[in-house]
């Protein structure tokens, strides 16, 4: 609760501006179809909608609440006060910047713009992750934020170390993920994991096997 209160002016700021979709839809209201696009398919055909009232005003409150409760959690973990403060703020940005981000590609397609939602989704996701790899080496060992599987939690070092591999391997799959937005959605789906699975399975498996090898020295 103490991170909270003292971070009462960001907590308004991104509040709001995880908001600001809101604003969007109700000058853009009349430009609207009443059923709008919710969900996107595998190869980037819509395949879900929901009314107009539900995207405009539902969508942007859920994001808010999700913020809120990521906030509230992490105000719990004692460890989340040493984080580098840039990190920290990164983190803090991100589910605004997905809000934006998302309502903005549910009010193009609704309008017929023809935007591509799976490069716009590809792209954007891929800029996120260069952001957060650019920050992970920063991120100290917490509860909240990071790897965290039980080796990086056990040890310091490990932590440390699985962090510097993954940040880096998060900022350039970042660049290969916004390269994939510009392949034809057919194949961007299978392309996407294709890149993100290395990225999240590497780091683990390497801590893993540093838990070993800091575990055999301890024995010697």
């Amino acid at each position: 609760m103490k991170m909270i209160k003292e971070n009462k002016l960001k907590l308004v700021l991104v509040s709001l501006v995880t908001l600001l979709p809101i604003l969007a839809g109700v000058i853009l209201w009349d430009k609207l179809p009443t059923q709008m696009p919710m969900h996107w398919g595998p190869t980037g055909e819509v395949d879900g909608y929901a009314s107009k009232a539900f995207a405009v005003f539902f969508m942007p409150v859920f994001m808010v609440v999700m913020l809120w409760i990521c906030i509230f959690v992490s105000s719990f973990d004692k460890k989340n006060r040493e984080h580098n403060k840039k990190a920290n703020t990164a983190v803090w940005w991100i589910i605004p910047s997905l809000s934006i981000i998302m309502n903005s590609m549910v009010y193009l397609t609704a309008m017929g713009k023809g935007v591509s939602a799976g490069a716009i989704m590809t792209f954007s996701m891929g800029l996120l992750f260069v952001v957060i790899g650019n920050y992970m080496p920063k991120v100290k060992q917490n509860y909240t934020l990071g790897v965290k599987v039980k080796w990086t939690l056990e040890s310091e070092a490990n932590w440390n170390a699985t962090h510097r591999l993954a940040g880096k391997l998060w900022f350039f799959g970042g660049f290969g993920v916004m390269l994939l937005a510009f392949l034809p959605e057919t194949v961007l789906f299978l392309c996407f994991f294709a890149v993100m699975l290395p990225m999240v399975i590497i780091p683990v498996v390497y801590s893993w096997r540093f838990s070993k090898k800091e575990n055999k020295n301890e024995n010697n």
